[in-house]
Formats: C-alpha cells, sequence, structure tokens
C-alpha cells in the first residue's frame, strides 16, 4: 500500500492545493488537488463530509452567544442551520432575535426571524426554523 502514498504524495506535489474554485490550464472550474468539478464533481459522501465540517464550524462560533448553552437541542439545530446558511456576520444582523434568545422568549425569536429579508429569500425554509423555535419540534 505504500504506492498509493507514494501517488498521494506526487498528486498533491504537481498538482498543488488550492482551496477555492478556478480555471485550470484548459479553462475547466477544478477545487483542491485539481479536482474537476464539471465532468466529476463531487459525490454525497464527500458533501456530507464537508457538511458535517461546516457543522462543526458553525457550532463553535455558536458558542460565542452565551445563551446558546441553555438552548434545546431543536433550537440550537435551528441556528447552526442558520449559521451554516449565512455566516457569522449576517447571523449577527438578527439582534432582536438574539435578544428574544437571551430572554428566552422563544415565540418573539420566530417573529424576529420572519421579520427579516432573509425569511423572503429563504421562503419555506424560514417559516420551518422559525416553527421549530417557537415549537421546540422538529
Amino acid at each position: 500500500m505504500q504506492y498509493k502514498k507514494q501517488a498521494l504524495d506526487l498528486l498533491q506535489e504537481h498538482e498543488g492545493f488550492r482551496q477555492f474554485p478556478y480555471l485550470d490550464s484548459l479553462g475547466i472550474q477544478t477545487i483542491g488537488y485539481g479536482r474537476n468539478l464539471e465532468s466529476r464533481g463531487i459525490s454525497e459522501p464527500e458533501a456530507s463530509y464537508l457538511l458535517s465540517n461546516d457543522i462543526a464550524e458553525a457550532e463553535e462560533m455558536l458558542h460565542h452567544y452565551p445563551y446558546y448553552w441553555n438552548l434545546s437541542g431543536e433550537r440550537k439545530a435551528v441556528l447552526i442551520d442558520m449559521m451554516v446558511n449565512m455566516g457569522p456576520t449576517r447571523l449577527a444582523g438578527f439582534k432582536k432575535m438574539h435578544a428574544a434568545l437571551e430572554a428566552r422568549n422563544y415565540e418573539l425569536a420566530a417573529l424576529e426571524m420572519m421579520d427579516s429579508k432573509w425569511s423572503t429569500q429563504v421562503g419555506q425554509r424560514a417559516l420551518t426554523l422559525s416553527g421549530v423555535m417557537h415549537d421546540n419540534k422538529i
């Protein structure tokens, strides 16, 4: 199995790592160590792995909100979904929602979620998430 490690080393050296998509020498969308996104894309297991990493990162960022530790698992899941969807800067803009969560007023937090540009952009997602926030039930 040494040859697989050798192949890995050679490919990493020759392809080089690119964190963001780029056009290769043939003009093909590529990422990472030469992954052809146009003809190969990513598999569902690869996408799930990436999403799991995004969830872990989102939760780490949410730990900065003191109220987060007191939330139910269902409400934490809502905030993780929102963090992955929007990122920390946009989620931080939900000041009234955060204040409602700090006060443990989940009905108001759900209303504040719906009273946003985000809710019009994501439609059913906002309805679902605000419902979970309100009812504490997925």
